[in-house]
């Protein structure tokens, strides 16, 4: 009985965690966008000069959302997550890492990761670095994180989710709506 009263508890947590969160505000609903950012905090509460500096364009980038969004019901909602030396060490690419609407900010802008040495923080390790459109970046600046927002917000606006239908996991040939025949999705 305990394993059952688990198990529900579980799948009711993830699916939770898998629906798009809304709120009530004065009888309107109220979409919620949330962005996360995690990165490497030491014993002495530092961080490294490229995660300082993606902190600052975060907190700015999710004001203007704040601002841009609220007049269409989206209440955008920022989620600091730190991650200790040991844990850093075991994954250091986890450091400075950026999620929109539950999807890593790599998705939203078509960009890819890679790494890069960082300094005394990090020690030898390499760290996270972002590349959008043939520019790489080891801090995440703010229009990026806001382009991504804008395109989570209109997802958000519109129910849409940004994962593909296709079973390919590609987009369709034709803009015919989601889940098209599966003709229509690339081979």
């Amino acid at each position: 009985m305990k394993k059952c009263v688990a198990l529900l508890m579980f799948l009711g947590l993830l699916l939770g965690c898998m629906m798009q969160a809304e709120r009530t505000n004065g009888g309107k609903n109220v979409k919620v966008l949330q962005i996360r950012w995690q990165r490497l905090v030491d014993e002495q509460g530092q961080t490294c000069d490229r995660c300082g500096t993606t902190e600052t364009a975060v907190e700015e980038a999710v004001q203007k959302l704040k601002r841009s969004l609220k007049e269409l019901g989206i209440d955008v909602v920022l989620e600091k997550k730190t991650l200790n030396p040991s844990t850093f060490l075991k994954d250091p690419l986890e450091s400075n890492r950026i999620w929109v609407a539950g999807e890593p900010v790599e998705k939203w802008l078509s960009a890819t990761s890679g790494q890069s040495k960082c300094c005394s923080t990090c020690g030898d390790s390499d760290c996270r670095t972002v590349t959008v459109d043939g520019k790489t970046y080891e801090a995440i600046p703010a229009d990026l994180i806001i382009k991504a927002g804008l395109l989570a917000g209109a997802q958000l606006l519109h129910g849409e989710s940004h994962v593909s239908c296709c079973p390919t996991a590609q987009s369709p040939k034709k803009s015919s709506g989601c889940c098209p025949a599966s003709s229509e999705c690339p081979k």
